[in-house]
C-alpha cells in the first residue's frame, strides 16, 4: 500500500448528541475504508467533543471522545457536526449545545468541508456557517430554521442539501445517505454503490419527500447470470436494450427472462432498463453543462421528447427543472 495521507474526518461530540449522527457517517467511512483501493487516501474518523472522555447520548449508549475540541490544531478534510432532536408537546425542538456553538465560531469555517446531519444544521447555523447558503435539515424543524436564520434558503424537502463546501442532511438516519453521498464526492459513484451494497442500504440522492433512489439498488440476485446482465445493462444504456436483445444475450427467451426479472426484482426487464437510464439521465443533470438532448442521446432515451415523457411520470418535474433544483454546484 502507498504511503498516502489520510482523509481526516472530525466527528463532534456534546452529551446528549444523538449517536446514530456520529456513529451512523463513522461506519460509512469504515466499509469505504475496506473496499478502498490501495493508492486512494483512507478516512480517518476522530471523535472530537466538548470534553474529553465518556459522551454520554441521548440514546443512554456512550461514546468516547479522545480529544477535546479546544486542543484541536488539525484542519480537517471534513468536519461533520452533529445535533440533537428533543421531543416535546410542541413536537421535535432542535437542542443547540452552546460549547460546541462557540467552538464553531471560532474554528469551524477552517474545514475544507462541512456536513451536517439532521439538527446538525440548527447548530451549524447558530455559529454562522450556513449564512447566505442553501440548507436541509429535519422536515419537522425546517420552519424552525429559517424563521431563526433569515440569511439561509431552507429547504425542507431534500434528503441532504450541497452549498458550496457545506452539506445538510434530513433526518438521524439521513446521516448515512449524507456520508455516502461524500463517499461518492471523493471516490466516485462505483465504490459508494459497493459500500451501500455491503451494508445493505439503499444509494439515495438528492430528491423531494419522494426521496428518489438509485435503480442500481435493486436486490443483489443468487443468479450469477442476471448479475453479469444487470452490469452489462448499465454500461451500454445508449444501445439497443429491449427484451429480445437482452433474452439474447442471456441466452433465454423473452418470456423466460421476464419471468426472471419479476421473481428476482420485482420488475420486469423494461422497467429496470427505463429506470437506469433515468438515473444516468439525472446524474447528468446534476453534474454536467450538457443540454437536455445530449442528456437523452446520453442516457439512451433517444430524443428530448421522451427524456421529458419519462422525468414527468416518474419524478413529476422536467429535466430543466431538476437541473435548477438538484444540481451539484
Amino acid at each position: 500500500m502507498q504511503n498516502v495521507p489520510p482523509h481526516v474526518v472530525l466527528v463532534t461530540l456534546f452529551p446528549g448528541v444523538d449517536a446514530l449522527e456520529a456513529t451512523g457517517p463513522a461506519e460509512v467511512f469504515a466499509m469505504a475504508n475496506v473496499l478502498l483501493p490501495d493508492d486512494r487516501a483512507r478516512y480517518d474518523v476522530r471523535f472530537g467533543g466538548t470534553r474529553t472522555g465518556r459522551i454520554p447520548t441521548f440514546s443512554g449508549v456512550a461514546l468516547h471522545a479522545d480529544t477535546a475540541l479546544a486542543d484541536i490544531k488539525e484542519c480537517p478534510d471534513t468536519l461533520l457536526i452533529t445535533g440533537r432532536m428533543d421531543i416535546t408537546e410542541r413536537g421535535p425542538q432542535p437542542y443547540v449545545d452552546p460549547d460546541l456553538v462557540d467552538w464553531l465560531r471560532r474554528k469551524g469555517k477552517d474545514a475544507r468541508r462541512i456536513a451536517t446531519p439532521c439538527a446538525g444544521a440548527h447548530v451549524a447555523a447558530a455559529a454562522g456557517l450556513l449564512d447566505g447558503r442553501k440548507a436541509t435539515t429535519h422536515w419537522a424543524t425546517a420552519g424552525l430554521l429559517a424563521a431563526e436564520n433569515p440569511s439561509v434558503e431552507v429547504e425542507a424537502d431534500p434528503i441532504f442539501v450541497r452549498s458550496g463546501k457545506i452539506w445538510t442532511g434530513a433526518g438521524i438516519t439521513s446521516s448515512m445517505d449524507l456520508a455516502l453521498a461524500l463517499v461518492a464526492e471523493d471516490h466516485g459513484d462505483e465504490l459508494t454503490l459497493k459500500v451501500a451494497q455491503h451494508m445493505v442500504m439503499y444509494v439515495q440522492r438528492p430528491g423531494g419527500q419522494s426521496q428518489f433512489s438509485v435503480p442500481l439498488a435493486y436486490p443483489t440476485t443468487v443468479r450469477r447470470s442476471l448479475g453479469d446482465l444487470r452490469r452489462w445493462i448499465a454500461d451500454h444504456l445508449e444501445d439497443e436494450l429491449s427484451v429480445g436483445v437482452l433474452a439474447e444475450r442471456m441466452s433465454v427467451s423473452p418470456r423466460h427472462l421476464s419471468r426472471i426479472f419479476r421473481a428476482d426484482l420485482g420488475t420486469t426487464p423494461a422497467e429496470y432498463v427505463e429506470a437506469l437510464r433515468v438515473e444516468q439521465a439525472r446524474r447528468l443533470l446534476e453534474r454536467t453543462s450538457l443540454p437536455p438532448a445530449a442528456v437523452a442521446s446520453a442516457s439512451g432515451f433517444g430524443s428530448i421528447e421522451t427524456l421529458h415523457r419519462v422525468f414527468r411520470e416518474r419524478l413529476g418535474t422536467t429535466p430543466g427543472e431538476y437541473r435548477q433544483r438538484f444540481t451539484l454546484a
